[in-house]
């Protein structure tokens, strides 16, 4: 599918031109670009100013991928699945492009998790960022984390993601 600049898809179809190719081969990962969530994420980080970021909860590395492929830098990913993070470092290496792959959330511009609501409110509170695209959560829920505001919301199919910037 192409979201914007990008095209998400498998690596045996073909991209179309003047899209900037995003292969995802998810393997036993989460995360084919398909879903709602992570359309709207990849349509929010596109309109984000590039810099370093984070992507919290990495699944196949489909965010992560698309951040260096958009010209941020440098980008970090990180799960608690060492699954996730050998499928992300295989997709990283079939798309050319370098992923910190880290233990825990080093500094960043930007943060990205696209993950359940409770885990995105608990995680906010601890990343060393201050702007974040989350998601992972229906139209009707909306993180709450101490400090954190919203200052963009998109809907998909009912669905939401939203760019919070902390403002203690």
């Amino acid at each position: 599918m192409t979201i914007g600049r990008l095209w998400i898809g498998p690596p045996w179809e073909k991209p179309p031109s003047g899209a900037a190719p995003v292969v995802i081969d998810p393997g036993r990962a989460f995360g084919t670009g398909a879903h709602p969530t992570t359309r709207l994420c990849l349509e929010l980080l596109q309109d984000a100013e590039p810099g370093s970021v984070v992507d919290v909860g990495c699944g196949s590395g489909v965010l992560s991928i698309a951040a260096a492929k958009l010209g941020f830098a440098p980008v970090s990913a990180l799960d608690l699945d060492p699954v996730a993070i050998e499928v992300t470092a295989a997709n990283a290496a079939a798309n050319g492009v370098h992923l910190e792959l880290v233990n825990e959330p080093p500094p960043a511009d930007l943060a990205v998790l696209n993950i359940a609501l409770d885990v995105v409110e608990g995680i906010l509170p601890t990343l060393p960022v201050t702007r974040a695209i989350t998601s992972g959560y229906l139209e009707r829920d909306s993180p709450v984390a101490a400090g954190w505001h919203s200052v963009e919301r998109r809907v998909l199919d009912g669905w939401a993601a939203d760019l919070l910037e902390f403002r203690p």
